[in-house]
C-alpha cells in the first residue's frame, strides 16, 4: 500500500457503503499519525479480512464492547512514553456505541482521555443480521422488529447519544453525514484540535439494511438532514454552536426510497408521527 492512502479500496464493502465512505473520510481528515480501536462490526469485517486490510494507519480490532476501553488504554500508553503528537480515534458503530459500548464510552469520557469517539451510524446491527439497536429510527423495520398485524416495526425512538455525550461535560460533540463531506471532514479537523473527549455521530445510509438501491446513498443521507430527521449540529463546551440550516422536505421523501419503510406509505398516521420527530428538530436547533 502507497503511504499516502490512508484508507485503501478493495475491500469487501457493500456497493453504496455509506460507512465506507465515511471512514475514508475520518482517516484522511486525521492523517497519518493516527492510531485506531475499532470494535467488532461491518468496518472491521470488510476492511480488514485477513490477512489483508484497508488501513494505512495502526489499527487495533477490539472486542463488540470495548474499542474505548482499548481506546483508553492506547492513549494513557503515549502519555507516559512521551509521545504528544499521535491522535487516538474510538471508532464503533451504532450497536457497539448506543447498546453494548456504552459502558465502555461512558467511562472514557468521565475519565477526560483526550480522544475521538466515532459512531458509524447506519442505524442498526447490520453486520450480524439487521438486528435493531437502540438507534434505529420509529417504525424501520428489521429483523427483530418485523412488520405484522399489530406492529409497524420498531416501537421506540433514536436513543439521544450526542445529548448523553453532552452530559458527561465534554468540550465537544457533533453529528455529522456522509452527505455533507465538507462538513463531516471539517468536525473531524475540529474535533481533534480540541484537548480532551470528543463525539462524532455520522449517519451513513446501508443499502442492504435500509433496502434502497446503492446508489441512492448520497440522496439518502442529504435527505435525513433536510428532512430535519437528523440534524447537523454541534456544540462546543456545552453550547451549540452550531446547526445547519435546511430547506425543509416532507419526511415522506425520505421514506419512500427505503423498502425498511414501504409499509408505512398508506398510513397517514405513521408517517404523521415521523414528521412530528422532524418538526421537533426543525423547532429545537432553528432548522429553518
Amino acid at each position: 500500500m502507497r503511504e499516502d492512502i490512508l484508507f485503501a479500496s478493495g475491500h469487501t464493502a457493500c456497493a453504496g457503503c455509506g460507512q465506507a465512505i465515511a471512514a475514508r473520510l475520518v482517516i484522511e481528515s486525521a492523517g497519518p499519525n493516527t492510531i485506531i480501536a475499532n470494535n467488532t462490526g461491518c468496518l472491521e469485517v470488510f476492511s480488514t479480512k485477513y490477512p489483508e486490510s484497508s488501513w494505512g494507519v495502526p489499527w487495533i480490532h477490539s472486542l463488540f464492547e470495548n474499542a474505548a476501553a482499548v481506546a483508553s488504554g492506547i492513549e494513557s500508553a503515549l502519555q507516559y512514553l512521551g509521545k504528544k503528537n499521535i491522535q487516538v480515534i474510538a471508532q464503533a458503530g451504532d450497536g457497539g456505541t448506543a447498546d453494548i459500548g456504552l459502558q465502555a464510552l461512558s467511562g472514557m469520557w468521565e475519565r477526560g482521555h483526550n480522544i475521538l469517539s466515532i459512531c458509524y451510524d447506519n442505524e442498526a446491527y447490520m453486520n450480524t443480521g439487521i438486528q435493531r439497536s437502540s438507534l434505529t429510527p420509529l417504525d424501520s423495520e428489521t429483523t427483530t422488529t418485523p412488520v405484522g398485524e399489530k406492529s409497524f416495526g420498531n416501537p421506540t425512538l433514536k436513543k439521544p447519544v450526542a445529548e448523553i455525550a453532552l452530559a458527561h461535560g465534554i468540550p465537544y460533540v457533533a453529528t455529522a453525514s456522509v452527505g455533507f463531506p465538507q462538513d463531516l471532514q471539517k468536525k473531524i479537523k475540529k474535533a481533534l484540535s480540541i484537548r480532551g473527549p470528543k463525539y462524532i455521530q455520522i449517519h451513513v445510509p446501508c443499502p442492504l439494511g435500509w433496502r434502497h438501491e446503492p446508489n441512492l446513498t448520497y440522496r439518502i443521507a442529504r435527505l435525513a438532514v433536510e428532512t430535519g430527521l437528523y440534524p447537523l449540529i454541534e456544540y462546543e463546551n456545552g453550547v451549540l454552536s452550531s446547526a445547519r440550516k435546511i430547506s425543509v422536505v416532507a419526511v415522506e421523501e425520505y421514506l419512500k426510497l427505503q423498502a425498511r419503510f414501504k409499509h408505512l406509505l398508506n398510513n397517514e398516521e405513521e408517517i404523521k408521527k415521523i414528521q412530528e420527530i422532524a418538526n421537533n428538530n426543525i423547532k429545537r436547533y432553528s432548522l429553518s
